[in-house]
């Protein structure tokens, strides 16, 4: 006996009850599906698979890398402008992370503030507290760009987008357990009508259920058909997701960029500042470059030891060979450093005196008879006692 349905051909033996024979070939909608194998359908391809490993990976990697990024940012993620920026405070009561830049700009200000105009430390202080309050402004904006650009579409990405494709593969495998349960009733019905007696009534029965299979079966192919539109709809966009950190790249150049070119408008400013202040020290200092600075024609530590050698200290016996005392030599070099005019009390001391003055000069970057005339004092050396005439 052969029975045909849809191209399909099953081979019964002639063993078959003649009863099973002709209820099958009067119901052949019901009896013929017991012999076909399970629908391509439940299966979900290897392509599928493979986007969905994919999609995994792409969710934890953006997880992993989100964070660490939160944790790069100075200011508390999700802080508006002000927050960031206007409180002085690394931390308020609420716990809230604030730019430091901001409270050292605040320390700085203050400080500036405290020291007055007189001092050179509290001018520098003044400027530099205004530049690091403009990078925090900048910083400030970089971070929120950085929130709005990368940061946002990173979580949205790993924490909804990707999840709620994998949902819907959960979704998918529930409706096809859900399918292979009604099936299997189904099947179960079919079964009892060959043996049961009330044949109308179990067909009846087998009909609901096999709507019941339909109704299941077209649940899984729509949740199929969505599930591949998203996949598919995922994997197109790649490339969209990998724009993120070109995004941050560019960020962050940007603001690199702004910094330096804010710096830069600062640094001539406090570099006239550092130039124009008089007092500095004299010892280590070149000789042309102190004459300039103090508006003299000699230099303050040669004027002062000398005359000061002059007054108290032509008769000393071993006046340049005896050492002077080291705390008396250190004292006499930071008073003449600091162009104080309070030095009676060195006249007392002339082996310090001479002390300071040998220490001047061989602190000098450039001899006092200096590099250029260098080769002029070999030649005349070489002379012996013949008259040398200077050119």
């Amino acid at each position: 006996m052969v029975i045909r349905r849809e191209g399909m051909v099953r081979y019964f033996s002639d063993s078959v009850p003649a009863r099973f024979a002709l209820l099958t070939s009067v119901y052949p909608f019901i009896f013929a599906p017991l012999f076909v194998p399970a629908p391509a359908y439940m299966f979900v391809s290897l392509r599928h698979f493979q986007i969905e490993r994919r999609m995994e990976l792409v969710r934890v990697v953006s997880h992993n890398t989100h964070k660490r990024m939160v944790s790069c940012l100075q200011g508390h993620i999700g802080a508006d402008a002000e927050k960031r920026h206007s409180v002085p405070r690394l931390y308020t009561g609420n716990g809230q992370k604030k730019l430091p830049l901001t409270a050292l700009s605040q320390a700085m200000v203050e400080g500036g503030n405290q020291l007055g105009e007189d001092s050179l430390i509290g001018k520098m202080m003044e400027v530099c507290g205004e530049a690091e309050n403009r990078l925090a402004s900048e910083l400030m904006q970089h971070e929120l760009q950085i929130e709005k650009d990368v940061l946002d579409p990173l979580s949205q990405l790993a924490e909804v987008d990707i999840p709620n494709i994998l949902k819907q593969r959960k979704q998918l495998a529930k409706l096809v357990l859900d399918y292979d349960s009604a099936r299997a009733r189904w099947l179960q019905a079919t079964k009892s009508i060959i043996s049961g007696t009330n044949t109308h009534s179990l067909t009846a029965k087998a009909d609901l259920l096999k709507e019941e299979v339909d109704e299941a079966m077209n649940k899984v192919e729509l949740c199929k058909d969505q599930l591949a539109a998203d996949m598919y709809s995922f994997f197109s966009k790649e490339g969209d997701y990998a724009r993120y950190f070109v995004m941050l790249l560019e960020a962050q150049a940007d603001y690199h960029r702004k910094s330096l070119t804010l710096l830069e408008s600062v640094l001539p400013t406090i570099q006239a500042q550092q130039d124009s202040w008089t007092e500095k020290p004299a010892f280590g200092t070149g000789l042309d470059e102190h004459l300039k600075r103090c508006g003299r024609e000699i230099a303050l530590p040669l004027e002062a030891c000398v005359m000061m050698l002059l007054e108290t200290g032509m008769k000393e016996e071993g006046l340049f060979r005896i050492a002077a005392g080291a705390s008396k030599l250190k004292k006499l070099k930071a008073a003449l450093d600091c162009s104080t005019s309070q030095l009676q009390e060195f006249y007392s001391d002339p082996h310090a005196v001479a002390g300071a003055l040998k220490s001047y000069l061989r602190e000098l970057p450039e001899p006092l008879m200096n590099y250029q005339l260098y080769d002029e004092w070999i030649q005349a050396s070489r002379q012996g006692s013949q008259p040398y005439h200077w050119k």
